[in-house]
C-alpha cells in the first residue's frame, strides 16, 4: 500500500473533515442569485458581522473576491497601488487590466511591507496625461514575505495616508485568521481600516472551496453585479458554504497549531548548513527557504524530497516553500524535518548529485 506524502506545497491541499463533509451533506440550500439560499445568507451574515462590515459576499475564489473588489473602487484608466510580492499582482493573471481597463502601480516593499511615504509618493496628481489613482491595496498575511504578519500600527498608518489622499483602501485577507490567532487582535480591529477586506476558507480553515468579500452594503450591492459578469452567481451554493460556514465556527484557533509546526519546521532548516530563511522570523504558516548553490536548485531538491514523500514547491530557482496546515500532524513534522536533513546531508556528502540530476 503506497503511503500517502506529506503535502506542504500549500494549506489549500487539505481535504475537508468528517465533520465538515456532514455540514454539507445536510446543508439548506436555494436559489442564492435570487437570495433565497439560508445557508449562504448565514454565511454571509457572519463574517460580515466578524469583520464589523456592514455585509459580504461569497464567491468562489479568493482571485474572484479580489477582482471584485478592485472594480468596486476603480475603473478603465485608473490604478492601484501595491506591494510588487502581493498575490494579486503575481498570481491573478492581471485580470484587473484584462476584465476592466485598470492599471497597477506595484511598489517595491521590504518582505511585502511598504511605507506610508511610499504611498504618499506615488499617489499622481489630477492631470490628464496621467492615471487616476484610487486604490490602496495591502495583503496580510504575507504570502511572499513567508507568512509575516503586516502590523495593525503599520497597516494603520499605511490606509489613513490613502483615506486622507482620497483613496479607498482593499485588504487582501486570505490568510488573515492567521494574523488573528497569531496576534490576539480581532478581526474587526484589522478590518477596520480598510474600505472592503477579502477573507479565504480554503486555506488554513480548511473548506474545500470558497471566499468571502466584506464592507459597506451599497458596495456589496454592486458587487452583487460584478461577481455575475465573472461568472460567479451560483444556484444552491449552500452546500459549499456550509464548509465554509463550519470551517469559520470551528477551524480558526486551530490555526495555531499550524503557526506550531512552521516554527518547528523553521526552526530546524535555520540550523541547517545551506540553507537559510526568507525571511527569518517565522510568524504563521508559511516557511520560505533559500539553499545555496552546493545543494541544486530548489526544484530538483523538491523532487529529492517527494522521492521521500514530502511535497513542497519550488517558488525561485533556489528558493523553496512550505506551508503548514490541518492535515499535516506535529509527528509529520518531524518526519519533514528528518526529510529535509537527509537531502541536505547527501547533497554535501555528494555535491554533484544534486548539481547534475536529470
Amino acid at each position: 500500500m503506497q503511503i500517502k506524502p506529506i503535502d506542504l506545497r500549500s494549506d489549500t491541499v487539505t481535504r475537508p473533515t468528517e465533520e465538515m463533509r456532514a455540514a454539507i451533506a445536510t446543508a439548506e440550500v436555494g436559489d442564492d442569485v435570487f437570495g433565497d439560499d439560508p445557508t449562504v445568507n448565514l454565511l454571509q451574515e457572519q463574517v460580515a458581522a466578524l469583520l464589523g462590515k456592514e455585509a459580504a459576499i461569497f464567491v468562489p475564489s479568493g482571485t474572484m473576491s479580489n477582482q471584485i473588489g478592485v472594480r468596486l473602487h476603480c475603473g478603465a484608466g485608473d490604478e492601484f497601488l501595491c506591494d510588487s510580492e502581493c498575490h494579486i499582482f503575481n498570481y491573478e493573471q492581471g485580470a484587473f487590466a484584462q476584465f476592466f481597463g485598470i492599471s497597477v502601480n506595484p511598489l517595491p516593499g521590504k518582505n511585502g511591507c511598504l511605507t506610508s511615504q511610499q504611498v504618499a509618493d506615488n499617489i499622481r496628481p489630477p492631470d490628464e496625461h496621467q492615471c487616476r489613482t484610487q486604490l490602496l491595496c495591502l495583503e496580510n498575511t504575507l504570502n511572499r514575505g513567508g507568512g509575516r504578519i503586516l502590523p495593525l500600527d503599520m497597516t494603520s498608518e499605511l490606509c489613513q495616508v490613502a483615506h486622507q489622499r482620497g483613496l479607498a483602501t482593499h485588504l487582501d485577507g486570505a490568510r488573515l485568521f492567521n494574523a488573528v490567532v497569531a496576534t490576539g487582535i480581532s478581526a474587526a480591529q484589522w478590518a477596520g481600516h480598510f474600505d472592503t477586506v477579502s477573507v479565504c476558507f480554503s486555506k488554513g480553515l480548511g473548506a474545500p472551496i470558497g471566499s468571502a468579500l466584506c464592507g459597506p452594503a451599497d458596495l456589496i450591492r454592486q458587487a452583487r453585479r460584478h461577481r455575475k459578469a465573472l461568472g460567479g452567481g451560483t444556484r444552491q451554493m449552500g452546500v459549499v458554504a456550509a464548509a465554509a460556514l463550519y470551517s469559520l465556527e470551528n477551524h480558526v484557533e486551530r490555526l495555531a497549531e499550524d503557526h506550531k509546526k512552521a516554527s518547528l519546521l523553521g526552526k530546524a532548516v535555520r540550523a541547517m548548513p545551506g540553507l537559510s530563511l526568507q525571511p527569518d522570523q517565522i510568524d504563521t504558516n508559511i516557511v520560505i527557504f533559500d539553499i545555496e548553490p552546493h545543494l541544486g536548485t530548489a526544484e530538483l531538491f523538491c523532487q529529492r524530497l517527494g522521492e521521500m514523500g514530502v511535497l513542497m514547491n519550488p517558488s525561485a530557482e533556489r528558493r523553496v516553500r512550505a506551508v503548514t496546515h490541518l492535515d499535516v500532524s506535529l509527528e509529520q513534522i518531524d518526519r519533514v524535518i528528518e526529510a529535509v536533513g537527509s537531502v541536505v546531508t547527501a547533497a554535501v556528502a555528494q555535491p554533484a548529485v544534486l548539481e547534475n540530476a536529470g
